[in-house]
């Protein structure tokens, strides 16, 4: 059996936080704003794992107001995602994550990003795709207010 989850996350952009994305520390003036590192990419991600597995969502396993998850890597706790995906049962086949922003460009980031995504999720790194997409000016991820990142994943029992 194979099943498909998707996920989506969004932060704010403030100054004073690190911009974290998939893992890797991407130089900004503005880093995402949230009780955790933040990491859009790997929230996105986490959602996407648990909904194909139907275990909930990430707020229902690791929730903002608890304060063991302050400052909390998202990489470990995508980890902690695919171990709860495993134990239900299943493999994880694949993932694919969209990370919407204007700025900062993210290009020569993204293999760095995939490097860190299959290595916490155990998958070959052809099994992991990331890309960037730019709003073109609109709406919060085109005036720099805030980014977003969509994720699919397919796991099998």
């Amino acid at each position: 059996m194979t099943r498909v989850g998707h996920g989506f996350d969004a932060h704010r952009l403030v100054e004073g936080r690190r911009l974290v994305l998939g893992g890797v520390e991407v130089p900004f003036e503005r880093g995402a704003l949230g009780h955790s590192d933040a990491d859009v990419l790997a929230h996105a991600l986490c959602d996407a794992l648990l909904g194909a597995a139907a275990l909930g969502d990430l707020g229902g396993h690791f929730p903002d107001i608890d304060p063991q998850w302050k400052d909390a890597d998202s990489m470990k706790l995508l980890g902690a995602c695919a171990r709860l995906v495993r134990e239900a049962g299943y493999e994880l086949v694949n993932v694919d994550g969209t990370i919407v922003v204007d700025r900062p460009k993210l290009a020569r980031y993204i293999p760095d990003m995939r490097a860190r995504i299959a290595a916490v999720l155990a998958l070959d790194l052809e099994c992991v795709s990331v890309k960037a997409k730019t709003s073109e000016g609109m709406g919060y991820t085109g005036d720099g207010s805030g980014i977003a990142a969509h994720a699919v994943c397919a796991i099998e029992r």
